[in-house]
């Protein structure tokens, strides 16, 4: 049994370096592709986060890659909205998982922004995956699944049903901070990657952590103040990729542009994507 477990390990290793073995093609061609730009919860620099307009902008603005956050309501609907409480980014008060879609679907989720977005919604994960699947690749987030039961088996129904298994490599991706939600998502559907989002620790993360996460996961995404050349190289080295989150400033979209990730998320896409001066269009 031990010798079968050390081969599964290994086999799963070599398999995810094998698909990203155009990493170090790309080294010995002196070729080198861009990040891909993801929009972090839409354009939301610009406009109210998380919702269809933040994200019909980031588009605009060359977005490759929409990053969004999943919820669980009290009815079981998945919806798009970052925080556990509708307090912060809408009109209305309590935890998503004690309000119903009825209730939640009322609300106005613009005007926090600023007054000229009254009437925004929270959109629901279908709406996002209908408007949005096969045109620009998605980044789904899980918030706090230990909050909703079986939300890992609710999300890759979703999925399924669309026929992710078939799109192609890195299309959708499924995050979270939550380690053993991202393990139970890949057991239940595995043709979908999944990533590990990291926080700054003062020790920052391991070798031995990182090949462990690379046993299940396609991606290791950390806090752009713990990123430096080392830990993309080790992240590469396990056969996973690395996007970095959040930037918001144009120095550090600079310094990141030219370190080798794979991937940025910013909430200012044209720091990304415009060179020289921006004009601002700040909604507050």
């Amino acid at each position: 049994m031990y010798f079968l477990r050390q081969l599964n390990r290994f086999l799963h290793v070599y398999l995810s370096i094998l698909r990203h073995l155009h990493l170090p093609l790309a080294f010995l061609t002196g070729k080198k592709d861009r990040p891909i730009f993801i929009g972090h919860r839409g354009a939301s620099g610009y406009y109210p986060e998380n919702t269809i307009l933040a994200f019909d902008k980031a588009v605009a603005l060359g977005a490759d890659m929409l990053e969004f956050d999943v919820q669980q309501t009290k009815d079981g609907t998945l919806i798009v909205i970052h925080d556990p409480k509708v307090n912060r980014t809408t009109s209305g008060k309590g935890y998503i998982k004690n309000l119903t879609y009825e209730e939640i679907k009322v609300l106005d989720a613009g005007s926090w922004f600023d007054p000229r977005f009254k009437g925004e919604r929270i959109p629901t994960l279908d709406a996002v995956l209908d408007r949005y699947l096969g045109k620009v690749r998605l980044l789904i987030e899980l918030k706090k699944p230990s909050l909703y039961p079986d939300i890992e088996r609710h999300l890759a129904e979703k999925l399924r049903e669309r026929g992710a298994d078939q799109l192609g490599d890195g299309q959708i991706i499924v995050q979270s901070f939550d380690r053993r939600s991202m393990q139970e998502f890949h057991r239940i559907f595995p043709a979908v990657p999944v990533g590990v989002l990291i926080k700054n620790r003062p020790a920052g993360i391991s070798p031995r952590e990182i090949r462990g996460i690379a046993q299940y996961a396609s991606y290791l995404n950390p806090k752009v103040t713990l990123v430096n050349k080392r830990l993309i190289k080790r992240i590469h080295g396990c056969g996973m990729k690395t996007f970095a989150w959040t930037v918001r400033d144009k120095k550090t979209a600079g310094a990141l542009l030219k370190m080798g990730m794979d991937g940025i998320a910013t909430d200012y896409l044209d720091y990304l994507t415009k060179p020289g001066p921006i004009e601002k269009d700040r909604g507050r």
